[in-house]
């Protein structure tokens, strides 16, 4: 019987934001959590309920052009260690950024994040609770596994917090107070 030699174990490097922003090239499907770099390549799936909220929100803007419009993928500073990228965002005039910037100057109004199996772990709780800390007025997370949308937003611009929280799913109907006259059917949204 032989031994067992112990096999070195390298920790993962930690980065701050500002490394993060450093890094050399685009990185793609790639976040900082707590210091971690965490990459997910999205599903086929996962794009395309990615791609129809996207175009629903596009759809939206032209008719309502006073109420801005939405985006992909935009890195969004959380604090020192945390760097998220909403996979769909909405921002208001007042909010939106430069159309030459790579990163959201302030929180988006509305982040839409939607979970894959392999980091839907950090949305509900890390993620969440970062955009909640930045002062993000809705989040969205759309869990297709579930086929349901948990929706957090604040009751109005001055709560400290997340203070309404709905769970949709089939036949009921997503809407924002951000986005009046905007109506989702969430049954639509997962059937791709």
């Amino acid at each position: 019987m032989g031994t067992v030699t112990p096999m070195a174990v390298r920790a993962p490097q930690r980065f701050t934001a500002d490394e993060f922003f450093a890094l050399p090239g685009e990185l793609e499907f790639t976040e900082l959590i707590d210091g971690e770099l965490v990459v997910d390549s999205p599903s086929v799936r996962h794009q395309d309920i990615v791609g129809y909220l996207y175009v629903e929100l596009m759809l939206f803007s032209r008719t309502h052009p006073d109420a801005r419009r939405p985006g992909l993928e935009v890195d969004t500073r959380i604090d020192d260690d945390s760097v998220y990228r909403p996979d769909v965002w909405w921002c208001t005039p007042a909010h939106f950024p430069a159309m030459d910037t790579n990163r959201h100057p302030g929180p988006p109004d509305l982040v839409i994040e939607v979970r894959s199996p392999t980091t839907g772990r950090y949305d509900t709780g890390r993620k969440k609770d970062g955009y909640e800390a930045i002062g993000v007025p809705e989040l969205w997370l759309v869990d297709p596994q579930r086929e349901r949308v948990l929706v957090y937003r604040r009751s109005t611009s001055a709560a400290p917090a997340f203070d309404v929280e709905l769970d949709l799913r089939e036949g009921d109907t997503l809407t924002s107070p951000l986005l009046p006259s905007l109506e989702l059917d969430v049954t639509a949204i997962f059937d791709r």
